[in-house]
């Protein structure tokens, strides 16, 4: 199948997986702002998102996406890397035209992987996975403020926040190029787009850290007490 034989097909499928992982993130961005202005609401949500057949369903569409998203972004570096051979090494200064971020997605990836793996431990593996083995599960509001009560850890979702930004930025237009939806003058228009959400969702996120922070750490007691 071309998807899995040919370098064009596995950036499609590269190109697909990340701008569905982009949609998400801009979902899951909305979502935890929530907390910024109620924790009830919050909660609410949290509940309505739990051990349910439709989160469930959710939960593994996206577990399959990301994981599918890594093997072909370590497929594709390999690829290249291979077809470069003696080469590789050889160009030791970066081109103009070549964006930092492009030459460096795959350490990017890495950070953005190992946050994630953090973050699915603060939060997934305390609230839905303890619902899916029958067993008493963490509230939003516990899984928040254990979480945003600790000094460290705004510092670390900051900097994941950041490579996150530095990865969808190129990947957004990148993923565009490579499904074949540009031309001369939209490669420019998807890069400003690209940037743009990359940038709103990622202040959405870091707004939402700080607050929470704030209130959970510093004790800014106006933050979420609707």
């Amino acid at each position: 199948m071309w998807l899995f034989n040919s370098s064009v097909g596995r950036k499609v499928v590269m190109s697909v997986t990340g701008l569905f992982l982009i949609l998400f993130l801009t979902f899951h961005a909305l979502m935890n702002l929530v907390a910024v202005f109620s924790l009830d609401a919050y909660e609410a949500v949290c509940e309505f998102l739990g051990a349910n057949w439709y989160a469930l369903l959710g939960t593994a569409i996206l577990a399959a996406g990301f994981v599918i998203h890594i093997i072909y972004a370590f497929w594709l570096t390999l690829q290249n890397r291979s077809a470069r051979g003696s080469n590789s090494y050889a160009v030791t200064k970066r081109p103009k035209s070549v964006e930092w971020a492009s030459q460096n997605m795959l350490v990017l990836g890495i950070i953005v992987a190992c946050f994630l793996v953090l973050h699915l431990y603060q939060f997934w593996a305390k609230m839905q996975m303890p619902e899916i083995l029958g067993e008493h599960a963490d509230s939003g509001y516990v899984a928040l403020k254990t979480s945003f009560e600790q000094a460290w850890v705004l510092p670390v979702y900051l900097i994941g926040f950041f490579a996150v930004w530095f990865h969808i930025t190129h990947g957004f237009w990148s993923a565009f190029q490579s499904l074949g939806v540009n031309n001369d003058k939209w490669i420019n228009r998807w890069k400003c787009i690209g940037w743009f959400w990359a940038t709103c969702v990622m202040v959405l996120f870091a707004v939402t850290a700080i607050a929470l922070t704030g209130r959970f750490a510093w004790g800014w007691s106006c933050v979420g007490a609707c």
